[in-house]
């Protein structure tokens, strides 16, 4: 009967123990200064006359496994809203025969313009060699100019974007001399007309 009382005392004090060991982080477990929990030789966790089965929150106590759910990945950034195309400028160059107005072939430019996603303008600019009257270059560079006008209609190209103007002999390119078939093959260079297309 002695033993028995003793035993049921040292049973009391270590309950009382406990309950005064435990700690709030580890509620439910006999825990040290430190917050270690207390395990007997068999690895078990010592519970506090408190202990419930919410308090299994003690990784390698009472059959609880910690967490081990990845983090979600973050959602990806969203792509950057595409830059708007700048508009830029190409230039062709159309060349003519002496004193002529006859335009060879214009499908090359033809060809880049319906290429484009969109078409701002496209100018024609006549010139002419110095060989003649300016009135009579004036005219036609003129007549070259609005013969690739029509010839770039004819290959589909709308007429809406184009504009047509002429500088006669005024912009010359060709640094020639001498005279007669070898002066007038050295001024083809002015003998054209500029093709300035601007879109995207």
């Amino acid at each position: 009967m002695k033993k028995l009382a003793m035993t049921a005392g040292f049973a009391l004090a270590m309950g009382m123990s406990a309950a005064a060991m435990a700690h709030p982080t580890n509620s439910g477990y006999v825990t040290d200064s430190e917050d270690t929990v207390w395990r007997n030789n068999f690895g078990e966790c010592w519970h506090t006359g408190f202990w419930s089965k919410d308090d299994a929150t003690v990784e390698g106590c009472d059959g609880y496994v910690a967490s081990t759910t990845a983090a979600p990945a973050p959602a990806p950034a969203p792509a950057p809203a595409p830059m708007p195309a700048a508009m830029t400028d190409k230039k062709f160059a159309v060349f003519f025969d002496f004193d002529s107005a006859v335009v060879d072939s214009v499908s090359d430019i033809a060809t880049y313009i319906k290429g484009m996603s969109s078409v701002s303008s496209v100018r024609m600019v006549g010139n002419a060699d110095p060989i003649g009257s300016s009135a009579y270059n004036d005219a036609l560079s003129k007549r070259r100019a609005e013969n690739v006008a029509a010839a770039l209609r004819a290959q589909g190209v709308s007429g809406n974007v184009m504009t047509v103007d002429y500088l006669g002999e005024t912009a010359p390119v060709a640094q020639c001399s001498g005279r007669g078939a070898a002066l007038i093959a050295c001024l083809r260079a002015d003998r054209r007309v500029d093709v300035q297309i601007t879109g995207k």
